[in-house]
């Protein structure tokens, strides 16, 4: 860790407001690295073959494909610099249950300064880990509060298709299908604020975790062991309790299911006939979603938010259920409204989701 930033770091303790952007911004850099400049040739490739994804994914699905956005082909530091407060919805309600905390004694009169900047560092920390990992905006699964265009972080993507033998441009391809079919979902009008909602109901079912955030408020006062902090993301976690409400949880888990599984649905729809090595990237991708990555350790310490690889099928295999038994249009049917999307219980029985949703309507 540079000494710039410890110098700084106490400094930035008294920024006003709930989260301190300044001090995750300056732990953000520090993690990502420096400017990786994006041949222009290579930006223009993205942007043809987001312009093919497209076209392949209006016709694979009935959701809205934004066609105006051209895509934007970024490297790692402008794309968390650019994202940094676009996942605040994960921590301001924390950051409003810090401001509210009473009788906890004598961390009462620190928590104000520093419980602010214990929210940017993991802000930060999560953001600059997920940077060298990511390879596009809906890479973690997770929406931005505003919509945005389709981010590609190109140094990820090329590194991705070295590191696992893959063709270059079909595996920017790969990325393109996957980025225009979850902003087409997201452009559905009461998707993302949906998702916003079950966060909101979840972090306010469950408790702070005085002591544990009382402990890394100390370590936050020793630079050795702030840096081993920042060094190992686990060790950011811990701000709520683990006592949570199971029911918020698994209704979180679910849509986030859901989104995959209809993603990797409608992508291997599309990109049958495009994609030659479709089923090893698809390998590839199965084995890289099962290992976590460090900004999703900080993610899932933080809030208890994790998706593993068993419900990333339990969403795939529900979509090809409902459309072998139904129809594709069934399957359209969950974003009609949020009721219709189906519950945890429900992707292990797609039976007791038509019957709930689909012969409902039939009376």
């Amino acid at each position: 860790m540079s000494e710039d930033l410890f110098s700084q770091l106490f400094e930035l303790f008294n920024q006003p407001g709930p989260i301190n952007w300044r001090l995750a911004r300056e732990v953000a850099d520090h993690l990502t690295g420096d400017p990786e400049p994006i041949d222009p040739w290579l930006a223009d490739e993205y942007q043809q073959l987001t312009r093919l994804a497209q076209l392949q994914i209006a016709e694979a699905t009935p959701l809205e494909v934004r066609s105006a956005l051209p895509g934007s082909p970024v490297d790692r530091a402008t794309w968390a610099r650019e994202n940094l407060q676009s996942f605040r919805y994960l921590v301001e309600p924390i950051g409003a249950k810090l401001d509210t905390t009473t009788g906890a004694g004598p961390l009462d009169a620190i928590l104000k300064p520093l419980g602010p900047a214990l929210l940017g560092m993991q802000m930060g920390v999560m953001v600059g880990f997920l940077s060298h990992r990511v390879l596009g905006q809906f890479d973690i699964g997770l929406p931005t509060s505003e919509v945005q265009d389709v981010y590609y972080v190109v140094p990820n993507v090329e590194a991705f298709a070295v590191d696992h033998g893959l063709e270059p441009q079909q595996v920017r391809l790969w990325v393109a299908l996957h980025e225009v079919t979850h902003q087409a979902e997201f452009s559905v009008p009461w998707v993302r604020q949906h998702f916003f909602d079950l966060v909101e109901l979840y972090i306010g079912s469950i408790e702070v975790d005085v002591s544990g955030i009382t402990d890394r408020l100390q370590q936050m006062q020793d630079p050795s062991q702030l840096e081993k902090m920042m060094e190992d993301p686990t060790g950011l976690g811990g701000l709520l309790s683990t006592d949570v409400n199971t029911e918020d949880l698994e209704a979180i888990q679910a849509f986030m299911a859901i989104l995959e599984g209809y993603g990797d649905h409608v992508m291997d729809s599309a990109g049958t006939k495009l994609l030659p090595d479709l089923g090893r990237m698809r390998e590839a991708m199965d084995g890289r979603r099962s290992e976590p990555t460090q900004g999703e350790q900080v993610l899932s310490r933080m809030l208890g938010l994790e998706l593993k690889q068993e419900q990333y099928r339990l969403g795939t295999g529900f979509c090809e259920e409902v459309t072998r038994r139904w129809s594709a249009e069934a399957l359209h049917r969950v974003w009609d409204a949020p009721e219709n999307l189906p519950t945890f219980a429900e992707l292990k029985d797609p039976v007791g989701w038509a019957a709930r949703v689909l012969l409902e309507d039939a009376f």
